[in-house]
């Protein structure tokens, strides 16, 4: 993509009102627009970074064996109070009528919506188990909003509900979701603490959530140092050991009842990007789903539900992978891999090897975005900091004089200068994986 032609409305002073580094950061990015308190617009970059997001949050959801649905955002009062959850859910519920007078809410989760489907459909054991998912734009409507996408009313999120005959199956969906939400985090760059967790208004009585480690980040969590080994391999991951091992967000930590020595607990900083919860027959029985098994008994099926905050990951990532100049995605899920900057855009021959790098490395599938605006080269230095590609390529006369360019990894600062072959051979061997 050409710099010149995309729409990156770039801001050079910070919003007052922007408190925390996410949200200055994608403002000034021009990655979003506030359209109302806690609803955005997401402008093109910030939407190339949803949509990497989603591909690997798919692609671990389908090799976990979840199926992918789209369910309604408008869904009937009467499913929510069948559950019983119409009016304990509160006044985050955005609740309205239509023009027959019936009532209906913007969902905020989807588990009665997906439990009638289930009941309508699934009669048979052999039918089971069932791991259905949709990524879906959801409503709650906070009552203060604030930290941008981090906490907005409007959301995407993605949520997978498990079907299954008894406590024993529900509990192996249960680890597959949990190994599949360690490995899609890994992939984004993240460490992510699966942590003791309320299950809160959804119910139950197993239940983590998922916080990506950042300083700035709003929770203080306790675990065991050993979970830094675990989650570092995505191929060999111990799913046994991850249900055992200690792991408590601070108002569910008890240092009396903790067992890990002092010297082996670690503390810090995280922010919840996911939840995953075992609920048993909470919604089946609500919905008297019922299901033949093997003998011809009546089976209720055992629960689940499990969801990650995927608008409020781009929020999540940026506070744990930025610095003073910007943004520095994390490879898995940034915008563009490169940025290249020509440094003086009336010089042919800079041109021509902008032109040369852009077309060769845009033809071996790595996103570029290409500055070739006619502006100052600190100027584009600056821009490429802040829209945080992980890798960048300077072209300019000096440098093509004596047949070279420079490379910078944008998280190390580290600058070097090689030859275009050996630049374009080095790019395409980091971005190959």
């Amino acid at each position: 993509m050409l710099l010149s032609q995309y729409f990156m409305p770039t801001l050079k002073e910070t919003p007052s009102d922007a408190q925390i580094a996410s949200h200055r950061l994608m403002l000034r990015a021009g990655m979003i627009y506030q359209t109302s308190a806690g609803i955005y617009g997401w402008l093109p970059m910030a939407t190339r970074v949803l949509e990497n997001i989603q591909r690997i949050v798919r692609e671990e959801q389908d090799r976990a064996g979840a199926q992918e649905v789209i369910l309604p955002t408008i869904q009937s009062a009467d499913l929510w109070k069948q559950s019983g959850r119409y009016d304990a859910y509160g006044q985050e519920m955005l609740r309205f009528k239509d023009r027959h007078e019936r009532e209906i809410l913007y969902t905020p989760t989807a588990e009665e919506a997906i439990t009638d489907i289930a009941a309508h459909h699934i009669k048979s054991y052999r039918d089971l188990p069932k791991l259905l998912y949709q990524i879906q734009w959801k409503f709650r409507d906070e009552i203060r909003p604030r930290f941008g996408v981090m906490r907005g009313r409007e959301f995407l999120m993605k949520d997978c509900y498990s079907f299954d005959i008894d406590y024993e199956g529900a509990l192996r969906s249960y680890q597959l979701m949990l190994e599949a939400y360690i490995k899609s985090f890994i992939r984004m760059g993240l460490t992510a603490i699966p942590v003791k967790a309320d299950p809160g208004a959804i119910g139950g009585n197993l239940s983590q959530e998922f916080h990506v480690l950042a300083s700035t980040g709003e929770s203080l969590i306790y675990y065991d140092q050993k979970l830094d080994t675990l989650l570092q391999d995505p191929k060999n991951i111990d799913v046994d050991q991850l249900m055992n091992i200690y792991a408590a967000e601070e108002t569910l930590h008890n240092p009396k009842e903790c067992a890990v020595p002092e010297a082996q607990l670690k503390q810090a900083r995280g922010i919840e990007v996911g939840h995953i919860f075992y609920f048993g027959t909470k919604y089946s029985e609500a919905f008297n789903m019922k299901v033949s098994g093997p003998t011809g008994n009546m089976i209720i099926p055992h629960m689940g539900s499990y969801g990650i905050g995927i608008s409020r990951l781009v929020g999540a990532i940026i506070e744990a992978n930025h610095d003073d100049a910007g943004i520095i995605w994390p490879e898995g899920v940034a915008p563009f891999k490169v940025g290249l900057i020509s440094i003086r855009t009336d010089d042919e021959a800079t041109t021509k090897t902008c032109r040369h790098l852009y077309e060769t490395l845009q033809n071996q599938g790595i996103s570029v975005l290409y500055d070739d605006r006619e502006e100052r080269p600190g100027a584009k230095f600056a821009t490429m900091d802040l829209m945080g590609a992980p890798w960048q390529l300077r072209v300019g006369p000096k440098g093509l004089e004596k047949g070279l360019i420079e490379l910078k990894n944008r998280r190390t600062g580290e600058t070097q200068e090689l030859s275009i072959d050996s630049a374009l051979s080095y790019l395409m061997q980091q971005l190959s994986h």
